[in-house]
């Protein structure tokens, strides 16, 4: 249907649109050009007074880049992610030699990386033994202090109680039919004072890929849940866990995966569609304007990829 602009009747002389007046729509001018004026008027008053504000300290960011994974990556940091300064793969989620760290569906351990490189030991956990192998290969040329790998669909892992000082399971949650035994067996395996990272796609991005990602996306072995807000946090404290942050992040990444649809013979890695390339490029623009980081985190919480939790389990 074409907009309700190019149907509308539009005013004759003797007519105007805004008023039951018999006149010309010409008579309302000055009072619609007054409008804008003051608007003007409004928004330079307003630039004044934001510049005579004190400035802020400026904030370290990653350089800039126009690549569409190095802008995914500047904009995980800038959500707390990896952050090389506190040895945090997530804030409130330090990683370091002393730890023992299992990646459940780890992939090819991208994020297993950081952990990695932190001195931790990493155990991949994945059902795919092709990417189990890539992931190890990767993490072992970055320097790894030791790698091992467990082929499994987590139920149970096969591993003993309290092994673990730190438990990650990103984006996994929505593949398994019971999410109360898993986040249960993942507790079993934490040890005592350990903290466990897990996060879910937002219901509110979800609902959008259900109207235009192919069906195949809501199938097994894909996304066979969705997560409302609160509804892991529920699972989480039902199993005497505690929360130690509970945030989102990811509106770059949440438009990302809804453009991806729209880009023909695209896979998973790069070199990206150039509609994808054009989205990154403007999400690198915006973060480099001063309110970039504003609006960036205004958006985030409106529609944000994910939802993330940081548990601790009790001594």
């Amino acid at each position: 249907m074409e907009p309700f602009a190019l149907h509308a009747r539009r005013p004759s002389n003797q007519e105007c649109s805004r008023c039951d007046n018999a006149q010309k729509p010409a008579d309302h001018r000055p009072q619609t050009l007054s409008h804008s004026d003051d608007m003007m008027k409004f928004l330079k008053a307003l630039r004044k007074r934001e510049a005579a504000q004190p400035p802020q300290p400026p904030q370290p960011q990653p350089a800039a880049t126009k690549s569409a994974a190095g802008i995914g990556l500047k904009d995980m940091v800038l959500s707390g992610w990896m952050n090389k300064a506190s040895g945090e793969l997530m804030s409130g989620f330090p990683v370091g030699p002393e730890d023992k760290l299992l990646d459940i569906g780890c992939g090819e351990g991208g994020y297993a990386l950081f952990s990695a490189r932190r001195g931790a030991e990493i155990v991949l956990a994945d059902i795919d033994a092709g990417k189990l192998e890539i992931a190890r290969q990767r993490l072992e040329a970055a320097g790894a202090v030791k790698v091992t790998t467990l082929t499994t669909d987590a139920a149970p892992i096969p591993a003993a109680d309290n092994t673990f000082s730190r438990v990650v399971a990103m984006e996994v949650l929505e593949h398994v039919d019971d999410p109360t035994a898993f986040v249960r067996e993942l507790a079993r395996v934490t040890a005592p004072g350990g903290l466990i990272l897990l996060t879910v796609p937002d219901e509110r991005i979800e609902n959008i890929q259900k109207q235009i990602a192919p069906p195949v996306y809501f199938e097994r072995p894909n996304h066979i849940r969705i997560f409302k807000r609160g509804e892991l946090a529920k699972i989480v404290t039902a199993l005497g866990l505690k929360i130690e942050l509970e945030t989102q992040y990811g509106f770059y990444h949440a438009v990302w995966w809804s453009l991806f649809w729209a880009c023909e013979n695209q896979s998973l890695s790069p070199p990206w569609h150039p509609l994808l390339e054009k989205w990154a490029e403007t999400w690198s623009i915006l973060l480099d304007t001063p309110d970039g980081m504003r609006i960036k985190t205004a958006l985030d919480t409106a529609m944000p990829k994910s939802q993330v939790l940081v548990i601790s389990k009790q001594p």
